[in-house]
């Protein structure tokens, strides 16, 4: 990035908390790992056929999923109930609508997958990998379960692939069966490799080792029990990831927390991407935003309304109905004016569900509420009897939908194309009482045969799915609320922000008139000034600037547009974890990459955000065609320096200094200078630059 413009940046991803440490560093032997990890891994091949079914059937597209269906149009649904209830909402308080930190979705970002992360590069690194423990520590661990199979699937992948695997996640130490020793066992039987535990050992010990086998994988103690995890201490999460050359997250239900080893460990590992199961449970939540399939009904079930209000915004904004279930439907009757029983009221959430109500209202979704319940007699819990849900006698506690609600929501949902399930079908002191919610997961699991698209979110509603779900079936399920609840609050999700970006693929066709011509990317493109005249005076190359400022690239955009230039583009990008999945698509050859003037305060060697770091350097070796060229420069010579001593130490020895370079090159050898570049020479001070060539040989590094 050209430092001729002031950039302010805040930076929220990867934010690590620092703490106080008080734990025994004995039990963190991940400093010396990697000195019992060194030699050569059995390798075992693995074909891109076996990758997921769920990667072979379709990919997820935040927009356009589904384009090849037709737009189901439908009429204004008007508001559920009486007219009296209409009216009550319409003459109630004038209270105004305010959810908080809701507002517009927070766009899930493009992020970097173990599927897209070049399979080459996994051999013989050492990688990490936080994987689901409630998913791979069930007792009953059913591998035909897609959940399942992605995790499985993510170890073994990397085991296959040659990386050298670590497993660190946290377990319920309670039982004892999920001892480090037992849980070893356990994963070793499901993964079909042996898991070797790695124990509380002293550093000296450690030293004295021998090398481990390298065709084991390892599994790191338990994380439950060490408070710097959950404080997401920055001293922990250095000495967890110590040694680890790739972090995998695996654990899609910890997303929404900051935790060391999901978020504080990116900060040491030279590249952070997600698993197989990672990306599967993502691409459930980004669809749940998708509003191509109409109508789009919501059953919301569970309490706790005034946590869940800002949800509400987004649900809104893309569904058709709502369908309440649980105790929170006592709380929209209330605001409906629907008499309900005194003790299943939470006063405090009327405002809440007020705007609920008339969020709806404006916006012709349908409400549902229950109509009648099965009630349970305080002094008598044997006794159950069926009211209307306005008649509900003092002494009565409601425990079960009734038939009537039943009825009602099942000719409500017949004619729907998109349902989510959200929450408990549970009221006060209803553990014994799932008539009602079974029948309810019946009729889900019918309709997802009859071309009806269904997520069912949270752990009874999936657990009462899953007994009914017959093969026919196609349900999404997603176990953990908490992670959804906060995607549908707009919030951003710790985990998935910590991860490395990825980019879409991007349409050649539509950028450059030729994208046949070979391409010169400038990274960190700032103002432009370089890549628009470079791409003036050579036609016969495309150029692409990759710059992480979009208020920049909309300016180069504009001049793109303005001056009719069709062999010039600019990104608005990360290039230091992007350039890979950006320019590995582009079907002609990469001969030139530039780097001029990053920002100095951006690449001191700690600094998380410097622009060239050991992912971005062997992206470009990878991509740059044989005697491809690199060019280098800065006005900082120690920031000249360590661009020159990275580049030759992560060039795969494929780089050679051009001409023999013994010194910096003394003229810009393009003629063709950035803003930055000129400010520097009229006040008379140096440039540092260089040039290097990549090998048209093969040669062993």
């Amino acid at each position: 990035m050209r430092r001729c413009i002031s950039l302010l940046l805040s930076i929220t991803i990867g934010r690590v908390q620092f703490c106080s440490l008080s734990f025994n560093l004995g039990k963190l032997m991940m400093g010396h790992l990697v000195n019992l990890l060194h030699g050569t891994v059995f390798l075992h091949k693995l074909c891109s056929s076996d990758f997921p079914k769920l990667f072979k059937q379709k990919t997820c597209s935040h927009t356009g999923k589904f384009s090849n269906f037709q737009k189901y149009c439908v009429p204004p649904i008007a508001l559920q109930g009486s007219g009296e209830l209409a009216n009550h909402v319409a003459n109630s308080v004038n209270h105004e609508i305010y959810f908080s930190n809701g507002g517009e979705l927070n766009d899930i970002p493009h992020i970097r997958t173990l599927r897209e992360f070049p399979r080459e590069e996994l051999f013989g690194k050492v990688v990490m990998v936080r994987f689901e423990s409630k998913i791979l520590l069930k007792r009953k661990c059913d591998e035909k379960n897609k959940s399942v199979s992605n995790a499985v699937y993510t170890i073994k992948y990397l085991h296959e692939a040659g990386a050298e695997v670590i497993l660190v996640s946290d377990w319920n130490m309670n039982s004892p069966e999920l001892h480090i020793e037992s849980v070893a066992g356990f994963l070793s039987a499901v993964l079909q490799i042996q898991v070797v535990p790695l124990y509380s050992i002293s550093f000296n010990k450690l030293s004295k080792m021998n090398a481990l086998n390298k065709e084991n994988i390892h599994l790191l103690e338990n994380l439950s029990n060490i408070k710097e995890e959950v404080a997401n201490s920055l001293e922990f999460a250095k000495i967890l990831s110590s040694g680890v050359d790739i972090f995998v997250n695996d654990s899609f239900s910890n997303s929404h927390k900051v935790l060391a080893s999901t978020v504080g460990v990116t900060r040491f590992c030279y590249a952070c991407i997600a698993g197989f199961h990672f990306e599967e449970r993502l691409c459930i939540l980004k669809n749940l935003a998708e509003t191509s399939r109409k109508p789009y009904v919501a059953i919301i079930g569970g309490g706790n309304l005034y946590d869940k209000a800002a949800s509400f915004q987004f649900l809104a904004s893309r569904c058709q109905g709502f369908v309440f279930v649980g105790m929170m439907s006592f709380q929209v009757m209330h605001a409906l004016g629907v008499s309900v029983p005194h003790n299943s009221v939470e006063h405090k959430v009327f405002n809440e569900a007020l705007d609920m109500v008339r969020l709806a209202r404006d916006r012709n979704i349908q409400i549902l509420y229950p109509k009648d319940f099965w009630c349970r007699k305080k002094c008598d819990p044997n006794q159950l009897q069926l009211f209307p849900s306005n008649g509900i006698l003092d002494g009565w506690m409601p425990v079960d939908l009734g038939p009537v609600s039943l009825d009602e929501i099942s000719s409500m949902l017949t004619n729907s194309k998109k349902i989510i399930w959200i929450g408990p079908v549970k009221f006060v002191d209803s553990s014994k009482y799932t008539n009602g919610a079974s029948k309810l997961a019946r009729i889900i699991d019918q309709l997802s045969q009859n071309n009806c698209e269904i997520t069912v979110v949270g752990t009874m509603a999936s657990k009462l799915v899953r007994q009914d779900k017959t093969s026919l079936s196609f349900i999404n399920i997603v176990e953990n609320a908490s992670v959804v609840w906060e995607f549908l609050k707009g919030r951003k999700l710790p985990g998935v922000m910590a991860i490395d970006r990825g980019y879409p693929e991007i349409n050649w066709n539509n950028i450059y008139s030729d994208p046949a011509q070979s391409l010169v990317v400038d990274i960190g493109s700032g103002n432009g000034v370089f890549l628009l005249e470079m791409a003036r005076r050579r036609q016969d190359l495309n150029f692409l600037g990759l710059e992480i400022n979009e208020k920049l690239v909309l300016r180069c955009l504009d001049s793109i547009h303005q001056f009719g230039i069709k062999n010039g583009y600019f990104v608005a990008t990360n290039a230091t974890s992007t350039f890979r999945s950006i320019v590995s698509t582009y079907p002609g050859e990469l001969v030139l990459v530039s780097i001029q003037c990053p920002n100095p305060d951006f690449n001191k060697p700690e600094h998380r955000w410097r622009m060239v770091q050991r992912p971005l350097i062997e992206a470009v070796v990878d991509l740059l065609a044989p005697n491809g060229k690199i060019f280098l420069q800065s006005d900082v010579e120690a920031v000249a320096i360590r661009m020159k001593e990275q580049f030759l130490r992560y060039g795969k020895s494929k780089l050679d200094l051009e001409h023999g370079q013994s010194g910096w090159l003394e003229e810009n050898p393009f003629g063709v200078r950035s803003e930055w570049e000129k400010h520097v020479l009229e006040r008379g001070a140096p440039m540092y630059r260089m040039i290097f060539s990549k090998s048209s040989d093969v040669r062993e590094v």
